[in-house]
């Protein structure tokens, strides 16, 4: 079978025309303008927070345990297998992770959460791939085992280890950390002097170059492979054939088969490494619950980002950023951040009003950001229960108004039999 013939192929199945790229200078400017925002919502709303170092930090380390989540779904759902089940493969990797790390090391806690979430993606994969098994009921199973398999193995594991127990592991050795001499503290002086733009934008940067863990640079690495993969290289091609008509890739020669167990073994490979960035990187230990649902939220944000690896990462800082803001700056930030979502809200309506010829879903958007622009003149803060919702509630609107726009692959999750082709 050849490359080119593979790729004619895939032009046919997949019936895609490709959108126009950004270029790099769009780019550089799009990140210029949002910065821009940031810094002219800080000093209307004076909520320092905002875009400080420390927020931005906490918000990279909140985002990559999600990215690393999504980027597995992506693996899995771009072969056409539905994989529900990375919040269980996140479970099994952090008790990997507290396993390994404990006996052998960090390093080697990394290799033991990639290989206790390959664990659950096997598991997987030979339910949906092997024998048909519906696959929101074999992710839902996945979940399940996880959860019991992870408090089973820590009980048997962690009780009677110093510092261990039940439900914890002992204290974990940490991975280097990362910070560029002689910037990192220029980046710091010039943040603290509040000039507008200028240290907003030193401390983005700053959260860039200032203890940034090894692993946060492991996932940027892991994010790009990605993309070459499965965009670049005839493996990718053939393997995102398989979501997109496996029939079709089967005439091509195409072992659909193998590429799907690839896939989901990738998945919960990827799924178990966020959940040893949970252990090892953001707290240093195992601990019953540690995921608290972000396996769900990174499959939020591979659907936010369409199943590619640029919105992804788009969709998990997104996540990471509105929940380190209301962890860190509580009502008062999240209050100013109301600001901003009615100036958004309100563009996207004139957006579908005046390109889209959408009238009815444009003046839905600009009254939804009229109310939220009189919930901000009219209040002083935002109360505690709905501080906590803010990352939900911003996951949930990003999606609702990102709906239109998104192309799954055209057979994910649908069952396939080999010899269907004939």
């Amino acid at each position: 079978m050849s490359t080119a013939g593979l790729k004619a192929g895939a032009q046919v199945i997949t019936g895609v025309v490709r959108r126009p790229r950004l270029s790099p200078a769009q780019i550089a400017i799009m990140v210029f303008f949002a910065v821009l925002i940031i810094a002219v919502l800080r000093v209307v709303t004076g909520a320092k927070d905002l875009a400080s170092s420390g927020a931005l930090a906490a918000a990279i380390g909140l985002a990559v345990p999600i990215g690393l989540a999504g980027l597995g779904g992506l693996w899995s759902e771009r072969a056409g297998v539905v994989n529900i089940g990375l919040e269980g493969m996140m479970i099994l990797g952090t008790w990997g992770a507290g396993f390994f790390g404990f006996h052998y090391g960090p390093w080697a806690g990394l290799l033991g959460a990639m290989f206790c979430g390959m664990i659950g993606g096997a598991i997987h994969a030979v339910a949906t791939v092997v024998f048909g098994v519906d696959h929101i009921v074999s992710g839902v199973a996945i979940n399940i085992i996880g959860l019991g398999a992870a408090k089973y193995l820590a009980a048997r594991t962690f009780t009677g280890t110093p510092g261990g127990g039940p439900t914890q592991s002992p204290p974990l050795g940490e991975l280097p950390t990362i910070s560029i001499p002689g910037i990192s503290p220029g980046l710091a002086t010039l943040e603290k002097k509040q000039i507008f733009f200028v240290s907003d934008l030193a401390s983005i940067l700053g959260a860039f170059v200032t203890n940034l863990s090894i692993l946060t640079l492991i996932a940027l690495a892991l994010v790009f492979m990605t993309w070459w993969v499965l965009w670049r290289t005839t493996f990718g091609l053939r393997l995102r054939s398989c979501g997109e008509s496996p029939v079709a890739a089967e005439t091509l020669g195409v072992n659909v088969y193998r590429y799907k167990f690839i896939a989901v073994l990738v998945s919960g490979a990827m799924a178990g490494l966020g959940g040893g960035y949970l252990a090892l990187v953001a707290a240093n230990i195992y601990r019953d619950g540690q995921t608290g649902g972000r396996g769900f939220i990174g499959l939020a944000a591979m659907i936010f980002g369409n199943w590619r690896p640029g919105g992804l990462v788009g969709g998990a800082a997104l996540f990471g950023y509105t929940d380190a803001v209301q962890l860190r700056g509580g009502g008062s930030t999240v209050h100013a951040l109301l600001l901003l979502l009615a100036v958004l809200v309100v563009a996207i309506g004139l957006w579908q009003i005046l390109r889209r010829q959408r009238l009815i879903q444009g003046a839905v958007a600009i009254a939804a950001g009229a109310i939220v622009a009189g919930w901000f003149f009219v209040s002083e803060t935002v109360s505690d229960e709905f501080t906590g919702m803010t990352p939900y509630v911003a996951t949930l609107l990003v999606l609702a108004l990102s709906s239109q726009r998104l192309r799954m692959p055209a057979a994910d999750g649908q069952p396939y039999r080999k010899g269907e082709a004939g």
